[in-house]
């Protein structure tokens, strides 16, 4: 009997010791995760962008540590360089990081770490797409002016130029007048040559009919 009655709170004691290894399992992870996270950024992870923005902004569940060196960001292009212009600013739970004015086209990737409210780190990663290139954009202006300066330039010698031209055109075209005159000439000549043979043609055949009736008289 005494036996049997040592035996039975076993069963509290297992389901005591059940709970408490459960609550280590699911709350102790989770305290210990508590750390500030990201809430969303700008541009957002796995989206798209037109452009590259001026500047790269982090939103975070709670104000973070502002401290030198506690903030980083890195931002890389498509070949792996750098787009970041300075260092991150820090205004509570707002991170802003500028970028580079000029950038391919392509996939970018962030890396950031902070420093949570707790005063642990916590760092993370995400990648955007940026659709359009703006590199040399603020070269094109510049491209333009002196491809129209050359332009103007040879209109204005050629002002010169058309006073001269009309010398060389007026020989070239007296030979073709002289022939067109020697052409003409020798027109008028054969038709006038023709003319003569007609008419002397036409008196011989009117005196060969005069001559016939007398004959026969």
């Amino acid at each position: 009997m005494k036996t049997t009655a040592h035996r039975r709170p076993a069963a509290p004691i297992a389901l005591a010791a059940a709970l408490l290894t459960a609550f280590l399992v699911l709350f102790v992870p989770l305290s210990a995760s508590a750390h500030d996270s990201l809430l969303s950024s700008s541009p957002e992870a796995d989206g798209t962008v037109q452009t590259l923005p001026a500047e790269l902004t982090l939103t975070f569940s709670a104000k973070i540590i502002d401290e030198e060196g506690a903030t980083e960001v890195v931002v890389t292009d498509p070949s792996g360089a750098s787009v970041i212009e300075g260092a991150p600013t820090v205004d509570g739970a707002l991170v802003t990081q500028p970028l580079a004015a000029e950038a391919p086209a392509g996939a970018y990737h962030v890396i950031w770490k902070v420093v949570s409210s707790d005063g642990h780190p916590t760092s993370g990663e995400f990648d955007f797409t940026v659709a359009a290139s703006t590199v040399g954009t603020a070269t094109t202006p510049p491209t333009a002016a002196p491809t129209a300066a050359p332009t103007v330039q040879p209109t204005a010698t050629a002002g010169p130029g058309t006073d001269v031209t009309p010398a060389p055109a007026s020989d070239e075209e007296s030979p073709a007048t002289v022939v067109i005159w020697i052409l003409a000439i020798a027109g008028v000549l054969v038709i006038i040559g023709i003319v003569v043979w007609l008419v002397v043609r036409g008196r011989r055949t009117s005196s060969q009919t005069d001559s016939d009736p007398s004959s026969e008289r």
